[in-house]
């Protein structure tokens, strides 16, 4: 098979160049198609604003072009002096609202094409960057958020940089093109892509690092997990996970979601080495034919993971030993206050669907933006789309409180556990993938979903709950304990059987569900589990007791709808449930 177009399109961009330049300072209303494929490395997805499609093509105008522009921040770590470059741009570039998103990363929306340049000439100039924040290019490098003053924990963030630095493209592109020829960090150097080459990877390409019990990066997500193995305190070496993605097609049985897997266990000096090896066989050898087959878990699918671990460590000038056994709790942040472990503080603040605004119910904007001035602190962003600051002194704990509490940011504690841990992706209205809403909606389901479970006497349960707009996945959904995806305006397939510990996958549950019957339908599964359920059980485990069949469903339980069950509960009398 012929290469597909994307990949003839990279080889002849002359790296990444392609005519963005030319159409840039073009009085052209957007970029065509090979260049929105370019756009992607530089950080920046064209897009257009849903809501107006169809009033405006009725009066025969053009639409509504925009773009996102996505940062790129490894770990998710930031100080307060560039936390407020950062909302700056959201004033005089964008809609006044800055998005966390899953990969410990910040995304501007509505950012018109003559705003385009100065926007991510900005970001740069704040000590921050845009360079494969999308693309088919290794993403943002994620490390465990929690600032705790451990060795473990500082070694997470500090590979995570050694990652980024490793993997960072060599093109002299963005410089060129964003900057005028400025200085990139890290400066680039041959125009020849040593690692990458004139094609790049096959597909995007995730990493991320955690230290155990915490799975609060949702590791088995990534094309590269690292868990870090410290027995005695000091980082020892890390165990590698490898071929974990969410992205498929609704009704394509060759698109699904997979887990990854361990591979084995490397000394923390050959940490980065290892990964660089993996990362080539990946582009070596991943599908560039077919691109719904070309992330790197299928190519250790078809391929097997003897053959992926054979190739790697021929590439790899260091021993390995067999993985470490990995015993994880949860995927939820440390919200609240929390001691660091050095005389300090932190706290996590719970943003609804990541989305940093100023609303009449609360003006999360103006207080992080008044933190960041007044108390200096350091910024960290977590995979679950909250922040937490950082390095708080013992004495500014009560000042840090009534700032949030003047702004109108509630505490976490008023909240039931599954809001605590709950997400959707953006979708609608800017999101070109998107086939249903997500975040507009899932706020008010979340209500409704809160509401069922203080009824229920399950307000302290952990239970995690994700939506997304469509099944790319970027919410996360296929290890969530339930989750629904969308298939049509309105209509949801809902999928049941992850784990609040990031480990297992759903199943398909119903192809279709209303928006309006998500918290009826939700009530059910929460009144089954109550009457079900064994003394000090959560949902995740009573449902791999009850109805799991494996940590690896086949394709068909993602795109069909599964049989009704044949022994749903029909009611509950006082002696327990009725069989």
């Amino acid at each position: 098979m012929a290469e597909s177009k994307t990949e003839q399109i990279k080889e002849l961009s002359r790296y990444l160049r392609g005519t963005i330049a030319e159409t840039l300072h073009s009085d052209a209303s957007h970029f065509g198609e090979e260049e929105i494929q370019l756009l992607k490395f530089h950080g920046t997805y064209q897009q257009d604003d849903r809501d107006t499609r169809g009033e405006l093509r009725k009066a025969g105008l053009d639409k509504a072009w925009s773009f996102m522009v996505r940062t790129k921040i490894p770990g998710g770590h930031l100080a307060a002096a560039d936390y407020l470059k950062l909302d700056q741009i959201a004033t005089d570039l964008s809609n006044q609202t800055i998005r966390i998103t899953t990969r410990q990363n910040f995304q501007y929306h509505l950012v018109l094409k003559g705003g385009l340049r100065e926007c991510i000439a900005r970001i740069t100039q704040s000590g921050i960057t845009t360079v494969g924040a999308c693309g088919d290019i290794v993403r943002n490098v994620m490390a465990s958020p929690s600032p705790l003053h451990t060795p473990a924990h500082g070694d997470a963030q500090k590979l995570a940089d050694e990652l980024t630095q490793a993997l960072f493209p060599q093109t002299r592109a963005y410089a060129e093109i964003w900057l005028n020829g400025g200085k990139l960090y890290p400066p680039p150097a041959a125009e020849n892509e040593p690692l990458y080459g004139q094609h790049y990877l096959p597909r995007k390409f995730k990493i991320g690092v955690i230290v155990p019990p915490r799975n609060d990066v949702d590791i088995y997500t990534h094309d590269i997990g690292y868990v870090a193995h410290a027995p005695n305190g000091q980082v020892e070496g890390y165990t590698i996970l490898v071929g974990g993605g969410f992205g498929m097609t609704h009704g394509k049985l060759k698109t699904y979601p997979v887990l990854a897997k361990p591979l084995f266990y490397v000394a923390r000096e050959h940490a980065v080495a290892a990964g660089v090896a993996i990362v080539t066989v990946q582009r070596d050898y991943g599908n560039r034919e077919d691109r719904s087959r070309a992330r790197m878990k299928y190519l250790i699918e078809e391929r097997g993971l003897a053959w992926f671990r054979q190739e790697v460590e021929a590439r790899l000038p260091a021993p390995t030993e067999p993985p470490k056994p990995l015993q994880l709790t949860t995927v939820a942040d440390m919200l609240g206050w929390h001691e660091q472990g050095d005389g300090k503080l932190f706290c996590g603040v719970f943003v609804p669907q990541g989305r940093i605004q100023d609303t009449g119910a609360g003006r999360y904007r103006s207080a992080f933006r008044e933190i960041a001035r007044q108390l200096g602190c350091p910024i960290r962003l977590t995979p679950n789309c909250n922040i937490l600051f950082c390095n708080f002194r013992p004495d500014q704990r009560q000042t840090m409180d009534q700032m949030l509490k003047q702004y109108g940011v509630p505490s976490d504690e008023g909240m039931t556990e599954a809001r605590k841990t709950s997400h959707a992706c953006v979708a609608l209205p800017t999101c070109g993938l998107a086939l249903a809403e997500s975040e507009r909606v899932f706020g008010p389901v979340m209500d409704e979903i809160d509401q069922i479970l203080r009824a229920l006497q399950l307000e302290k349960e952990p239970i995690l709950i994700r939506m997304a707009g469509c099944p790319n996945g970027c919410s996360r959904p296929y290890n969530a304990d339930i989750s629904f995806v969308g298939r049509a305006p309105g209509k949801y397939a809902l999928f049941v059987g992850g784990s609040m510990t990031g480990d297992r996958l759903v199943g398909l549950e119903k192809k279709v569900v209303e928006l309006k019957d998500i918290p009826a339908v939700v009530k059910t599964y929460l009144e089954e589990f109550v009457a079900r359920r064994e003394d000090g059980e959560i949902f995740s485990a009573y449902w791999g007791r009850t109805h799991q069949p494996g940590l690896r469903p086949e394709p068909e339980q993602f795109h069909f709808e599964l049989a009704e069950r044949s022994a749903r509960l029909a009611a509950t009398s006082q002696d327990g449930p009725l069989e």
